[in-house]
């Protein structure tokens, strides 16, 4: 496992790789390609779980204001969060073009704020972020504590397999160049019997697991009923 930075759970590898390429995040046909084509299936799984409108929602790691944006246009009030300086400062600045007013972000991480904002969200959103950290068992216990009771709970990531490490990392960085080389890790990645471990140890409860698959001819994501390589999950905080 690595190190803290500072005490915090971030990986400054990780954050100056995602700043490096903070310009390019609004950008459909740029590096974060596979993200904008994965956002809409990701919020239509968000809002078919547990409802957007009217919900304090957290998005954490955040990045440029995907996810958070997407929420917001559902009628949640969202709040983002990530210690990505440049890709917030492109979040607030598109945020500006987008007119959206049920939208903050914070320059913080999940820890900090759980101390000054406990139990305090409806719905919390933790996409492509757990491979990202030196912890992510921490990260998820941070989500569990910022959460409401009741309150529903979502983490996206990747599996850890040959299949996963074959098409996430190998077809996907260095074949089909969807995302820069470098982007993951296969060490890091997470299998879901894991990630609910975690989730379980930190108090929260399993309500569904879907996969999300990948189509190259028509550059889209739909979900299915295998997790070999991409996953969500969705908890539930007790009440």
């Amino acid at each position: 496992m690595l190190g803290m930075n500072n005490g915090l759970n971030v990986d400054p590898a990780e954050l100056k790789k995602f700043d490096e390429l903070a310009n390019r995040w609004w950008d459909p046909e740029g590096e974060f390609k596979p993200l904008h084509r994965m956002n809409p299936v990701r919020l239509a799984y968000v809002e078919n779980q547990a409802g957007l409108a009217g919900k304090r929602c957290l998005d954490v790691g955040c990045g440029g204001g995907l996810l958070s944006e997407g929420m917001a246009r559902a009628g949640a009030d969202v709040t983002g969060i990530d210690l990505a300086a440049a890709a917030l400062s492109v979040a607030r600045l598109h945020l500006k073009e987008s007119g959206l007013q049920s939208v903050r972000y914070i320059e913080t991480s999940a820890d900090t704020l759980a101390e000054s904002e406990p139990s305090s969200f409806d719905l919390i959103t933790c996409m492509e972020v757990l491979e990202h950290v030196p912890d992510p068992q921490q990260l998820i216990a941070d989500c569990q504590r910022l959460a409401r009771p009741g309150a529903h709970v979502f983490f996206s990531t990747i599996n850890r397999n040959p299949k996963a490490f074959l098409l996430a990392i190998v077809a996907a960085e260095y074949v089909l160049g969807l995302l820069p080389r470098g982007t993951h890790e296969y060490a890091r990645l997470i299998k879901p019997s894991e990630l609910n471990r975690w989730a379980l140890e930190a108090g929260l409860q399993f309500r569904d697991l879907t996969g999300l698959h990948f189509n190259p001819l028509n550059n889209s994501f739909s979900l299915i009923n295998n997790v070999d390589v991409n996953y969500m999950m969705h908890f539930e905080a007790p009440k």
